[in-house]
């Protein structure tokens, strides 16, 4: 009896590059946010830090960002704006790209980056799965509405990102300050004199309008001794532990403008926070036949004494340090006794 060999290898390889195949189409169905991620959003005047662009979700980068893409990237501070030059970014790896930098005097901080516009074809189905996956609804629904849910595109796409930092203790007014970007969010009050189990009240614009009945999700991730104000901390604090390793495209808040263009965003618990939305219009008479404006925002929270959580903490064990120690007086008045006793040993044996 003799076997197919040749047939047989041909399937054998088809099924194993077949997941391959797959997943390089999932990979291209999930669309890249982009995000400007610190390690904390707290930092001290004349301090070495590190920005980093990640490009995915705001856990897990996808790929770089070539300076090359940037329409701008630039740091506004006391009432000036300064542009980061493209030698000035380093890529981490293939999939993080940096801005190693070093901090000036207190004040709270602004850095933007703005990309080029992108163009990319997509089948009818991939389009329609990106706008779930995103949480595009409107769009979504338009063309379920109109039955255009077979019809392939063309979009065009740029991105726009902030990211609020604070810098020593001295708050100063650059938050409010509008970069001009195509869309962007812009707080009504800084960020940080707000704390964990408040609010905070932000306006989108869109090419400097105020952009009403836009949706927008507002997520947040917390650190290792965050604290929350929810009546059920301890056990939302584990529940959002797990939590932290699952964040979606859509997961926490979703809001949706007003006719002022203004989102409140619930602070619950400590974290760093951000916010995303993906502006869409169908574009007529063009090879283009939508265009998605991109925008996020973050920034941190604490909760009020947030300038001494860590201090506290450290001085709190510092204390239970001392009540631990062996006391003072009692090792003052046992080496009075050792020595007495050592001096009548002597004494015995002379």
């Amino acid at each position: 009896m003799k076997f197919n060999t040749k047939g047989i290898s041909k399937k054998l390889i088809h099924r194993i590059i077949q997941p391959f195949y797959l997943l390089a189409a999932v990979t291209l169905l999930c669309s890249h946010d982009l995000f400007i991620k610190m390690d904390t959003y707290f930092l001290k005047p004349n301090q070495e830090a590190v920005l980093s662009l990640y490009n995915g979700t705001f856990e897990e980068s996808e790929n770089t960002i070539s300076p090359d893409r940037l329409l701008d990237a630039s740091v506004l501070s006391h009432g000036n704006r300064v542009r980061i030059s493209a030698e000035q970014w380093k890529d981490q790896d293939s999939t993080i790209t940096q801005l190693p930098f070093i901090t000036g005097e207190a004040g709270t901080y602004v850095v933007g980056v703005s990309t080029k516009e992108r163009s990319l074809k997509q089948t009818a189905k991939d389009f329609n799965d990106y706008l779930k996956h995103d949480g595009v609804l409107d769009m979504l629904k338009e063309r379920t509405e109109t039955n255009t849910l077979d019809q392939d595109v063309n979009e065009s796409y740029q991105k726009h990102v902030k990211a609020i930092y604070q810098v020593g203790n001295v708050k100063t007014e650059d938050w409010k300050t509008v970069l001009g970007y195509p869309i962007e969010f812009v707080p009504v009050s800084n960020p940080y004199e707000k704390y964990s189990g408040q609010s905070l009240d932000v306006k989108l614009l869109l090419d400097g309008q105020p952009l009403a009945g836009q949706l927008v999700y507002a997520d947040h991730i917390t650190h290792a001794h965050a604290h929350s104000h929810d009546d059920h901390s301890h056990q939302h604090s584990h529940d959002h532990e797990h939590a932290d390793h699952d964040h979606t495209h859509t997961s926490g808040q979703q809001l949706r403008t007003n006719e002022q263009g203004i989102i409140t965003v619930d602070l619950p618990e400590d974290g760093i926070y951000f916010l995303r939305t993906i502006h869409m219009a169908k574009v007529e008479n063009s090879d283009i036949t939508h265009e998605s404006k991109w925008s996020t925002l973050t920034f941190e929270v604490t909760h009020e004494h947030g300038a001494h959580t860590h201090t506290h903490h450290h001085d709190h064990d510092h204390e239970h340090h001392h009540e631990a120690e062996f006391p003072t007086w009692l090792f003052i008045i046992g080496s009075i006794a050792v020595i007495g006793v050592l001096f009548m040993v002597f004494r015995t044996k002379e």
